[in-house]
């Protein structure tokens, strides 16, 4: 069967167009305080959610509400199914926009708005696809399901609740990262490493009243801060010019009484890849750790610089991982604070090879931490994903995305997390093509219209090759 699935898509642009404004117009962010029974991610999440689902009524497919949870959009008959997961929660707007982040304009061919690329313009995308083979009236021998998820730009409590009551796709994909395909996962660990001094304060020129950085673990700390006591002004001021202008950093210094307090502004960057940032807590530690501060506090600052300053690998502590898959791993020190007389805590965020073992990350860390005086914290592991290159799943979605691009469909590995993980075998698939700057999460985020119609082209074309 010949079908010009791009020339279907773009058939029905005006009314695809339509209906992604429509919903990111929602502000769908999740809202603890108006959370409940039915609701649990807040009002606007059920909104979004409610509103995708009311269209799959409208055109005719069967619907699913899920306790508020997700939910699910399906059509085709048989007992194999056929997943795609997309999720209509995203993350808040920010400032800095030039544009409405909710108004969902149209300008210079491309739509704006918070949650157009990621991920309800690809969402929105994937049902548009299946409204295509809807209406061309094509066989299916399986099920297909557009599985909408409320949760992923959190807790994931969407697809665990969803996939505690419902039954899980034999394969899937996953609009909602780049093109052309992501085979590998990386593991995921966030965990703190502690540091409770037993003994007391010691002696020590300077002392370390408070440090802090970062709030996330899965971003690279752009802002840290530091208040010391005992600091000679000109001395302090002299050095800390020097050691910013040496390593092109923003610093500033504020004296008050015997109290200094150093400001640093490093480069955020995402957590899972740590190395394209500039980690101004460990920056801060780094300089600190060459003055005499006082006994608490110096193998805080000190391990943090020595485990730290230049490696974002993990060699330093050990956990030089890397594989052909996936390869190396990575360490962002997402989140440092210490307090004069209660300690401190580092808190990493681990992305590690899909052949490596996160048992074995654990014991090392913990090894590590002790000899410094520090304990292992929490420890919260989330294993890889990976689908073998020769799986079916993959060889089709290769050749859709070959015909409809003309572009080879290299297979890419990376350490974010997708729902992906959430299937026995999915993949990410787009809707990010190659080339094009990844603005998800950041202001004047936008969606190419081009784009978005050559994805729903794509989606429709292995939608009916996969449950045919």
């Amino acid at each position: 069967m010949n079908i010009n699935w791009l020339e279907e898509a773009r058939k029905r642009k005006d009314e695809l167009i339509r209906d992604v404004q429509a919903l990111v117009r929602i502000p769908s962010v999740r809202d603890d305080d108006g959370a409940k029974p039915g609701v649990p991610f807040g009002p606007k999440v059920a909104e979004a959610l409610e509103y995708m689902l009311r269209r799959g009524r409208e055109e005719g497919f069967q619907v699913k509400h899920v306790d508020g949870f997700a939910g699910h959009i399906e059509m085709g008959a048989g007992e194999k199914l056929i997943g795609v997961l997309g999720h209509v929660d995203v993350v808040p707007a920010g400032d800095g926009w030039t544009v409405g982040p909710f108004a969902a304009e149209v300008r210079d061919g491309r739509l704006y708005g918070r949650g157009a690329i990621d991920d309800k313009g690809p969402t929105v995308a994937a049902f548009y696809a299946m409204k295509i083979v809807k209406e061309l009236g094509l066989p299916l021998s399986k099920r297909v399901r557009l599985i909408i998820g409320g949760d992923e730009e959190s807790d994931w409590r969407c697809v665990d609740h969803y996939f505690q009551h419902e039954e899980m796709p034999d394969v899937g994909f996953v609009p909602d990262a780049d093109f052309p395909i992501i085979y590998a996962e990386k593991g995921i660990i966030d965990t703190d490493l502690l540091y409770r001094p037993a003994g007391p304060q010691g002696a020590g020129a300077l002392t370390l009243v408070s440090f802090q950085a970062g709030r996330r673990y899965n971003m690279v700390p752009d802002a840290a801060e530091a208040v010391v006591e005992g600091a000679g002004p000109e001395e302090w001021s002299s050095r800390y010019k020097r050691f910013c202008r040496e390593h092109g950093l923003s610093g500033h210094i504020r004296h008050s009484g015997e109290a200094v307090t150093l400001t640093l502004e490093g480069v955020s960057a995402h957590g899972a890849e740590p190395e394209r940032g500039q980690n101004a807590g460990v920056y801060l530690a780094d300089f600190l750790a060459s003055w005499p501060l006082d006994g608490q506090s110096l193998p805080f600052v000190r391990f943090v610089a020595s485990a730290f300053s230049g490696d974002t690998c993990g060699r330093k502590l050990g956990l030089a991982y890397r594989d052909a898959q996936s390869g190396e791993l990575t360490v962002n020190v997402g989140v440092l604070s210490y307090d004069r007389g209660h300690g401190g805590t580092i808190g990493l965020n681990i992305r590690y090879p899909v052949t490596a073992d996160g048992g074995a990350i654990r014991r090392t860390l913990a090894e590590t931490a002790a000899r410094h005086g520090f304990s292992l914290g929490r420890f919260a592991d989330t294993k890889p994903h990976y689908v073998d290159p020769g799986h079916e799943l993959i060889r089709t979605l290769q050749r859709v995305y070959e015909q409809q691009t003309g572009e080879p469909a290299r297979l890419l590995a990376i350490g974010g997390g997708t729902y992906a993980r959430a299937l026995t075998a999915g993949v990410a698939f787009g809707a990010l093509f190659p080339g094009r700057p990844d603005v998800a999460h950041q202001k004047d985020e936008y969606i190419e219209i081009d784009d978005l119609v050559k994805a729903t082209a794509i989606y429709a074309q292995a939608m009916y090759e996969l449950a045919n």
